[in-house]
């Protein structure tokens, strides 16, 4: 992705959240994989990883839980489908400010599948 730097550097931040909003011409199982390869490049590892997209419309959501030495982040990537990449917004947030803004974006995606396991156990948890 071509604003790998500004994530990394954003990944430096203090607070637990980092939300990235951005454009990719990939599909969701890509645009995760190179999330993915741009943290573990920088010596991130990934503890989880998920991806919830729309079929409808062609936005989704990526969700990181990072651990670098005794650090943990959360990279949280809000994507549309468009022609090329092309970074929106990137800012760090701190606890609930970020769980809330993952879970305004859970929701907006999952209409279709609040009956999901998975998306059900993720909203326990929180």
């Amino acid at each position: 992705m071509e604003f790998k730097e500004e994530i990394l550097k954003a990944l430096e931040g203090d607070e637990l959240w980092t939300v990235l909003t951005f454009k990719t011409p990939h599909g969701p199982g890509v645009t995760l994989q190179k999330l993915v390869d741009i943290v573990e490049e920088a010596g991130w590892k990934v503890l989880f990883k998920a991806n919830w997209w729309t079929a409808d419309i062609p936005y989704g959501l990526a969700r990181l839980d990072l651990k670098k030495g005794d650090r943990e982040k959360i990279l949280l990537g809000k994507w549309i489908l468009g022609d090329k990449c092309l970074l929106i917004k990137l800012e760090n947030m701190p606890l609930e400010k970020g769980r809330d803004e993952f879970f305004r974006m859970v929701d907006s995606i999952t209409s279709t599948l609040i009956h999901d396991p998975v998306i059900r156990t993720m909203r326990e948890q929180y």
